[in-house]
């Protein structure tokens, strides 16, 4: 699937990978707050009134800790959300780079770079391969930096896990699991800051790249 008809102009994208690296930063503090604030409640112990989700629709008063989690999490969804939207923007442009710089036909068509994250089984490997394949184009006879295999091997920790990025539960059922066992949210949280870390450092690799080829005026013209 290719629905590429000509070869796109070149644009640098260091001012947009600048902003992304800044909401990976962002996102990837909140997300060690988050962590942190797992580790108190689990340390304080659960209330002797039970968890805050009493069944049947009944819900007792938050304590302060548990208000000050919901308030940390929301801010991480909130971070969460703004470095999802700059990171795809940044891909489409890259991407649109490698088709530039490369003259050729990519393997993956524009709108994968929203849909390989959404579609079941597609999503446990074409945003790797689209990022992959963005770097080849930039450096074509270089290796795919190492980061690139740990970004993908920790997002896939932190959103597959069932207790990080894509777990279903309410606030107050995650409050209830750092009372019951906290490890489980842990290695998420922990797989989710450095997949922020690593990914930080793929969009530099990727960036320098392709600005090195394109400043080098190493476009050749579309077939």
């Amino acid at each position: 699937m290719n629905d590429d008809a000509q070869s796109p102009a070149f644009r640098p994208a260091r001012g947009l990978a600048h902003c992304v690296i800044g909401t990976l930063a962002l996102a990837g503090a909140a997300w060690a707050a988050r962590g942190v604030w797992q580790v108190r409640l689990a340390v304080t112990g659960e209330p002797l009134s039970g968890p805050p989700d009493q069944g049947d629709g009944n819900h007792r008063p938050l304590t302060s800790l548990e208000d000050a989690y919901h308030l940390v999490s929301t801010v991480g969804d909130i971070a969460t959300v703004l470095c999802a939207v700059t990171f795809l923007l940044w891909l489409s442009q890259v991407r649109d780079n490698a088709r530039a710089l490369s003259g050729q036909r990519l393997r993956y068509a524009g709108p994968w770079v929203y849909l390989g994250w959404v579609v079941p089984i597609a999503n446990l490997w074409v945003p790797r391969g689209i990022v992959a394949e963005v770097y080849r184009a930039g450096r074509p006879d270089a290796r795919l930096p190492w980061t690139v295999n740990v970004w993908w091997g920790l997002w896939l920790v932190g959103a597959l896990s069932g207790a990080g990025l894509m777990y279903a539960d309410s606030k107050d059922d995650v409050i209830a699991r750092a009372y019951g066992d906290v490890t489980p949210l842990l290695v998420a949280d922990t797989a989710v800051v450095g997949a922020a870390v690593a990914c930080a450092l793929v969009v530099r690799a990727v960036t320098d790249a392709q600005d090195s080829r394109g400043d080098a005026g190493a476009r050749p013209a579309t077939p």
